[in-house]
């Protein structure tokens, strides 16, 4: 992708640098005064504008929750699916049909680039979903032809068809039903995108401006990005659901979780991303800050990329498991705000287990590595992230420990990291051997994670780092997604989680508490239980 600081505007770019902190509810910008400015500290640079493209949680902030709505949306605070772009809809008897009706009167947001002289309608409907899903589409290849999440879930081969009934009704044609379905379309990267802009970016010579300069019809407009700095936007005036109550929202980059923590204390930020563990105890006692707590829908992992040997000996694997302390790792990284995990899925989640069958056994692995040829001088290269991110506060701390635990076996490492970006980049690719990463559930169903963390589809997609494909693993996946009894499901995931308990593809390392601070004089802002962030309907006390 173009780097947006390439294409904007000068006198954006301009007001951008300039306003590298917003210290209140109100500043002044170029003598223009505006009423109300919310600024919140995020953890890292969005890796693009365009959801579809995307995976990181700090995309999916700054764009998917600011710019973009979805067809349905989960409704604030909770998992329940709501209308959205889609102001109804219906399910055929058996299951393979949706059809959804759209709501009339959505405008799409105007840019210096682009006014749209229509409104929504199924056409951007097809586009975004038909961009993804056909290779053939003549827009399918734009901003790098990647749809991660897309591949992952395995959407692409869910969908059979998608027909245009008329301009305001949509009908989704499945290949076998899915009680998943619905509530994946209210992922962040199914956000609905403007084929009218498409179609005049492209005519213009111009299509990185599709991804990085998009309209959407959400709540706010995007008017300037500096990356490792701040992205600015301004309040959608024509939001269907009603304008928002603040003018401007900043998201102040700030990846060092300790200058985040100093930055809301100071009210250089009003929300931040979440700060370390160890500093939650001073922040709830700040009488300007409230800390909400959210629990148990994320997954830290240890992966292991089959693909590089010796990782695709499971005795290697089982190892490399056993030799990691995680109980100390959780005490050292998690400081109280994390539990040793015992599966990839989160606990409060349908069927999860206790048990990762990877206890801390330094002679056990020591015995396998022996039994599988490595009983010393083995070499692999650990990488680790380079942010803190909800599910793994400190990976660089984890990823040392790891290697001293691994020294004790006799097996060497070499810590690997790049920008956030890169590093995405890189390990979707594959040139990882082991790796840290996780993730945070995206609808609270056990199917979300283990499809997109160690699906056959995520192999191809790239979510499945890990490169690991197990046909009987694949068949349980997809008998899941069309049982709709919740103890047949719950039996299903535990059979699937039974697998990889035996196989090791990745080690479960913990579940973290994650907290998130907000200053006192934020209101009606609700904590989202799968700790992303979204602003519409957020005021600020004057």
């Amino acid at each position: 992708m173009k780097s947006l600081r390439a294409v904007l505007a000068p006198s954006l770019l301009a007001t951008s640098l300039l306003a590298t902190s917003v210290l209140a509810s109100s500043v002044l910008l170029g003598g223009q005064a505006y009423a109300k400015t919310l600024v919140y500290c995020s953890e890292a640079n969005p890796e693009t504008f365009n959801p579809a493209i995307g995976i990181a949680d700090s995309t999916m902030d700054a764009a998917a929750k600011t710019i973009f709505n979805r067809l349905v949306e989960f409704k604030p605070g909770t998992t329940e699916v709501g209308p959205a772009l889609a102001e109804s809809w219906d399910v055929s008897s058996d299951g393979k049909a949706y059809t959804f009706h759209l709501r009339h009167g959505v405008k799409f947001q105007s840019n210096e680039h682009f006014s749209p002289t229509r409104d929504f309608d199924a056409d951007d409907v097809l586009y975004t979903f038909n961009r993804q899903r056909d290779a053939n589409n003549p827009y399918h290849k734009l901003g790098g032809g990647s749809y991660e999440y897309f591949n992952a879930l395995g959407m692409g081969t869910l969908i059979d068809r998608i027909d245009k009934v008329d301009d305001y009704t949509v009908r989704f044609t499945l290949t076998a039903p899915n009680v998943t379905f619905l509530a994946g379309l209210a992922l962040d990267y199914l956000s609905i995108l403007s084929l009218e802009q498409t179609e005049k970016m492209v005519a213009a010579g111009t299509p990185e401006l599709i991804d990085s300069m998009p309209v959407g019809t959400g709540p706010f407009v995007l008017e300037a990005y500096v990356p490792d700095s701040q992205v600015r936007y301004a309040a959608n005036k024509d939001y269907w659901r009603g304008a928002p109550k603040i003018d401007t929202l900043v998201f102040a980059v700030t990846p060092e979780p300790t200058t985040r923590v100093e930055r809301i204390k100071a009210n250089e930020c009003q929300v931040a991303a979440p700060p370390p563990p160890s500093a939650v105890a001073d922040l709830r006692s700040d009488p300007d800050i409230t800390v909400l707590d959210l629990k148990g829908q994320n997954i830290g992992i240890l992966g292991f990329n089959v693909e590089h040997q010796p990782l695709g000996d499971v005795r290697v694997r089982t190892a490399l498991a056993k030799a990691v302390d995680r109980k100390a790792i959780v005490d050292a990284v998690y400081a109280g705000a994390g539990t040793v995990a015992g599966s990839v899925v989160p606990p409060a989640q349908l069927g999860a287990v206790t048990d990762a069958g990877i206890e801390y056994d330094p002679d056990g692995a020591k015995k396998l590595l022996k039994e599988a040829g490595h009983e010393s001088g083995l070499k692999i290269s650990l990488w680790a992230m380079p942010v803190s991110r909800p599910y793994n506060p400190n990976a660089k701390r984890m990823a040392e420990m790891i290697q001293a635990d691994w020294a004790k076996v006799g097996v060497q490492s070499e810590i690997v990291s790049f920008e956030w970006g890169e590093y995405l980049k890189r390990t979707a690719a594959g040139e990882q051997d082991a790796f840290l990463l996780g993730g945070s559930s995206d609808n609270g169903d056990p199917d979300n994670m283990l499809s997109y963390l160690l699906s056959c589809d995520g192999v191809k997609g790239g979510s499945n780092r890990s490169r690991w494909c197990d046909k009987d693993f694949e068949k349980l996946l997809d008998e899941g997604r069309v049982a709709a009894d919740p103890k047949e499901r719950a039996a299903i995931y535990g059979k699937a989680q039974a697998i990889l308990k035996a196989e090791v593809p990745v080690a479960p390392i913990a579940h973290s508490m994650v907290a998130i601070p907000i200053r006192k004089s934020v209101l009606n802002y609700v904590l989202d239980p799968f700790g992303r962030q979204n602003f519409a309907a957020v005021d600020i006390a004057d």
